[in-house]
């Protein structure tokens, strides 16, 4: 039976080991010890996937993926792997690639919302704990009830100290909100604004349909972003990957299952998701990663151990490339082991040595089949990248974020009137409000001067004196009246 679409190469073995686009959405495992050529098969996928019109998601965590809009060749040992594997017809070339960066610093600047990425997210960050989880998911809740938007961190940190001011106002409504956990969020906000976290939280927020481009040859856009400085504060980078994951499902509409998918989105470091993470954090990344299939996006971890990722995820990932393994104790050697079982067993291939053998860019490969089935697992070579393995120098860099259809759009901030302008403003009027009731009150409570009761004594003597006259010539006219009607001329 004829594929519909021609299978994407990524390695050689006995024969030659293809990803059929179609199952491509079907999701995928990269794993692998340090140095084992993990990256390298990053790159291949990332290609090959971009070569049939997917867009990629990848953050470069080393620096070591920014070549990739540049033709490869010049680094012998990957010349020698094309030799080696008889690649007929391979060339070199390079393929369009977007830089992004949380920081601005060297790629368009990322950015969110503290609204969108919400209450259970930004808990993770901020490590908080079930009760001050619950405070923050107070805050916003009050903020949506009263209109007022919560966009970057200054609206958050206002917003916080508004309801822990007036928790005895909200008591009733919303439940108790504790001083201690107002001040636990409050400070950890501090810590992450010091990290430079204030920098992802504001407008533009970014679009993530800028992800989902191709470029004129109708190459899938790569989207590359620059995580180095990200990585130093490792549960922001963690949770910022998971906020994107959950948006895009939230987003898109239900494709089923398409010829090719509509994203492939690959989440390096994967096991700083699920470290200390709590169980409804694992269960909504469970449920996105279950359903954001049919969404036409394909989420392919990358981690040094499957045993890194929960089971209920791991069982998901039908495409899969394990690269060796050490086993230096029995630590070690438990987990070769339990990497051996998650493949389907080859009769004629012992996966548990093989595992330690492995050379640098060989691996365990198994694929899912046009059924849907994973493929024994087979030992191959992963093909050589087509692009330029080392990294861009700061001009080539500078020209390519240039030169993008995007340049100007993201570095431009928005400053939208939100939470803490509005909050000012109340603070302002209310201040003012009370300025005047005390001086109307002191105003009141002052004593009069000299002169103010020598002029209000004047006063009340002229209308003593005045009511004194007119009260005569009233009664004057009235008596007069009264005896001189009847006198004589």
């Amino acid at each position: 039976m004829a594929q519909a679409t021609p299978g994407l190469l990524i390695a050689k073995g006995k024969s030659d080991i293809s990803i059929l686009p179609k199952m491509a959405n079907r999701h995928g495992l990269v794993a692998g010890a340090t140095g084992t050529g993990k990256t390298v098969t990053l790159r291949v996928l990332a290609e090959q996937f971009s070569k049939i019109g997917v867009p990629i998601f990848m953050a470069d965590i080393k620096g070591d993926l920014s070549g990739i809009p540049f033709p490869g060749g010049e680094n012998p040992k990957v010349v020698e792997r094309v030799q080696k594997l008889g690649l007929k017809g391979f060339n070199f070339e390079g393929c369009p690639a977007v830089f992004w960066d949380v920081f601005g610093e060297q790629g368009h600047p990322v950015r969110t919302t503290i609204s969108e990425m919400g209450p259970l997210l930004l808990s993770r960050i901020l490590l908080l704990n079930e009760i001050q989880s619950g405070v923050l998911t107070i805050i916003f809740k009050i903020a949506d009830d009263n209109g007022l938007l919560l966009l970057d961190l200054k609206d958050l940190k206002t917003m916080a100290q508004y309801v822990g001011d007036n928790a005895e106002q909200f008591k009733t409504q919303y439940g108790n909100i504790s001083a201690a956990s107002v001040g636990a969020i409050q400070r950890n906000l501090l810590t992450i604004e010091e990290q430079g976290g204030g920098k992802f939280f504001g407008e533009p927020a970014l679009n993530l349909q800028d992800f989902m481009q191709t470029d004129k040859a109708g190459k899938g856009i790569i989207n590359i972003l620059t995580a180095d400085k990200l990585m130093q504060s490792p549960r922001l980078y963690a949770t910022f990957l998971l906020w994107m994951l959950s948006d895009l499902f939230e987003q898109l509409p239900e494709v089923g299952d398409p010829q090719k998918p509509n994203l492939i989105f690959f989440f390096d470091e994967a096991h700083l998701l699920f470290d200390d993470a709590p169980k409804a954090l694992v269960d909504k990344i469970e449920q996105v990663v279950r359903l954001i299939r049919s969404k036409g996006v394909g989420v392919y971890f990358v981690t040094q151990n499957p045993l890194d990722l929960p089971d209920t995820v791991l069982g998901q990932l039908g495409n899969r490339v394990q690269h060796a393994l050490r086993a230096f104790t029995p630590k070690d050697q438990k987990a070769v082991k339990a990497a051996a079982e998650t493949f389907r067993a080859n009769p004629k291939l012992n996966v548990v040595k093989a595992i330690t053998e492995l050379e640098v860019g060989e691996a365990l490969v198994s694929v899912l089949d046009e059924k849907g089935s994973p493929t024994i697992v087979e030992r191959a070579f992963i093909c050589p990248p087509h692009s330029r393995l080392s990294p861009l120098t700061s001009d080539e860099r500078a020209q390519s974020i240039r030169g993008s259809v995007l340049y100007g759009h993201y570095e431009k901030t928005v400053d939208r009137e939100s939470a803490y302008e509005k909050l000012k403003t109340r603070a302002e009027q209310k201040a003012a409000e009370s300025s005047q009731e005390e001086i109307q009150k002191r105003k009141a409570a002052e004593p009069k001067s000299q002169t103010e009761q020598l002029l209000g004594a004047a006063v009340k003597s002229a209308a003593h004196a005045i009511g004194s006259q007119l009260g005569r010539q009233i009664i004057r006219g009235v008596l007069g009246s009264i005896f001189g009607g009847g006198r004589k001329s």
